[in-house]
């Protein structure tokens, strides 16, 4: 089978749509033999594999992104860190940060994570869940209040929310987008949205 000549329209379109460096759209498109759908798969696979040994490293660096919605009536700092100053001043890592911003003040997440969230409010969770499905037999209610708490999830951890850009991708696999096309391990330390007329 003849080698699809690669353009360099198709490599923009990958990059655009990955935001994965040109050589390694290249490299995924001349694999794919310039099946754009199964070049991002393998962008996607690669990135998180690069990723995941990312993760454990520390960030030490990073800004506070910012977000002022609706002629001030929504205010939203969050604190993104990053391994080095070097990406912190990148516009790709500033754009990230102001993207999170601006998800926090439209999704109105309670905590970053799953492990943020506190046991006794995770129980109470637990146990609204196991009341709504007690008829159910024995060996399903814990599957379906498991299921339940995912969708719990999703409504308070910002890494669980899909991105309001993409609702497709959570905000946790944006993070690990990013991770893929800056090298260095990203995370969101904290955030505080301030609503006009809210008391805290």
């Amino acid at each position: 089978m003849p080698t699809m000549e690669i353009s360099a329209t198709m490599v923009k379109k990958l990059r655009d749509q990955t935001g994965a460096g040109m050589m390694e759209c290249k490299a995924a498109l001349t694999e794919a033999n310039g099946n754009i759908e199964e070049a991002t798969t393998i962008l996607r696979k690669r990135g998180l594999a690069q990723a995941t040994k990312k993760a454990g490293r520390t960030t030490n660096e990073g800004l506070i992104g910012n977000y002022i919605h609706m002629g001030g009536k929504i205010g939203v700092l969050v604190e993104v860190n990053c391994e080095s100053d070097f990406v912190a001043r990148t516009d790709d890592f500033q754009g990230l940060a102001r993207e999170i911003a601006m998800h926090i003040a439209a999704a109105s997440p309670q905590f970053v994570k799953r492990e943020d969230v506190p046991a006794d409010l995770l129980e109470r969770e637990r146990s609204i869940y196991r009341d709504q499905v007690k008829d159910k037999p024995a060996q399903v209610i814990e599957k379906i209040v498991d299921g339940k708490l995912n969708s719990f999830y999703e409504q308070v951890c910002l890494l669980d929310q899909p991105s309001i850009r993409d609702p497709k991708i959570s905000i946790g696999a944006l993070l690990q987008q990013a991770v893929a096309r800056l090298g260095e391990n990203i995370s969101v330390a904290r955030f505080v949205r301030f609503k006009l007329g809210e008391s805290a």
